[in-house]
């Protein structure tokens, strides 16, 4: 293994790690509670994860991965707001966060040709692979646009049944593209979140019983 294969592997892994973390302290907080809850580091570790996979999917050529973290980067973002982190963060910081998408797509438009020929003219992922891939990632990343939306109608950041639903779904085709894909980050990324979208699932469907005075 080259050392370029290294650290592409290292940062998919280290993305990985930060969702599988924000999935562990949901899962945790809300077995305590015995109802879903939307804790304020579940947000901070999908940020995290969610930047370091678009680069990840940005040094693999893999435009289904980059799409899936594109369309949710900024309801993350919404989200740390919502839950008063985003005010706490250094300037600095947040103009970072705000401008790296900004600044991913002004390359893009500068470079449409390498982007084209890079993801979608690539002879290791067909084009019907790609399809299939960002299916899957669009798919799993519409449960987050489900989310802003059923949150900003209860005027509080939520993780409402449906999220965990299109959470199990979206998983499953991202699992069978990374099988196929032979992308040991995404197939071990996506089938331990499966057991935890399954307990929110019945968390949810099952509410906490009243106690009795």
């Amino acid at each position: 293994m080259t050392t370029q294969s290294l650290l592409v592997l290292s940062i998919g892994f280290l993305a990985q790690a930060f969702f599988s973390a924000r999935m562990l302290v949901q899962w945790i907080l809300s077995e305590r509670a015995r109802q879903v809850l939307s804790p304020s580091l579940f947000w901070i570790f999908s940020v995290a994860g969610a930047y370091l996979l678009c680069i990840y999917g940005w040094m693999r050529d893999d435009f289904s991965i980059i799409l899936g973290q594109f369309i949710s980067y900024y309801i993350y973002l919404w989200n740390l707001k919502e839950k008063g982190i985003w005010r706490r963060l250094y300037a600095v910081l947040r103009a970072v966060l705000l401008l790296t998408p900004v600044v991913a797509v002004l390359w893009v438009v500068t470079h449409n040709e390498t982007f084209i020929d890079d993801l979608f003219r690539n002879e290791n992922i067909p084009l019907w692979l790609i399809c299939f891939g960002s299916a899957g990632q669009i798919l799993f990343t519409l449960r987050f646009v489900y989310q802003l939306f059923y949150s900003r109608h209860k005027g509080q950041s939520v993780l409402p049944t449906g999220f965990w639903v299109i959470s199990m779904a979206g998983s499953l085709l991202i699992v069978s593209y990374g099988i196929i894909r032979t992308d040991i980050v995404l197939i071990l990324g996506q089938a331990g979140g499966l057991i935890a979208y399954a307990r929110n699932l019945w968390i949810g469907t099952h509410p906490k019983p009243s106690s009795r005075s």
